[in-house]
């Protein structure tokens, strides 16, 4: 499970990595953010999860739904656009410890 984590972890870094640095603003799939979390809440009931500071100002954002489990990573651009970069099912909010400090694991 922890090995599990620190791939998807590990995975979202390289994603927003990519996202942020331009790699994923294809324009058909960018659009301004209120219209994408407009559709993301009407489309797919998916409301927002998490949210942070990616390169150039960016805002990188996961949307999900808790009734059906399904997902989106969104990255916006510091002039408002929009960009979806990935979506999946069966997402899961977890909460999980720190390792205790001392402890490479």
């Amino acid at each position: 499970m922890k090995q599990r984590m620190m791939i998807g972890a590990l995975g979202f870094g390289i994603l927003a990595l990519a996202a942020t640095s331009g790699f994923a603003q294809n324009a058909r799939n960018c659009a301004p953010r209120d219209v994408v979390v407009e559709r993301l809440a009407n489309k797919y009931s998916e409301a927002r999860q998490s949210v942070g500071l990616g390169a150039n100002n960016s805002m990188v954002e996961v949307f999900a739904a808790d009734d059906t489990g399904t997902w989106t990573i969104t990255v916006t651009m510091a002039n408002g656009l929009t960009c979806l970069v990935a979506s999946g099912q069966n997402f899961e909010t977890l909460a999980e410890a720190l390792p205790a400090k001392g402890n490479d694991a």
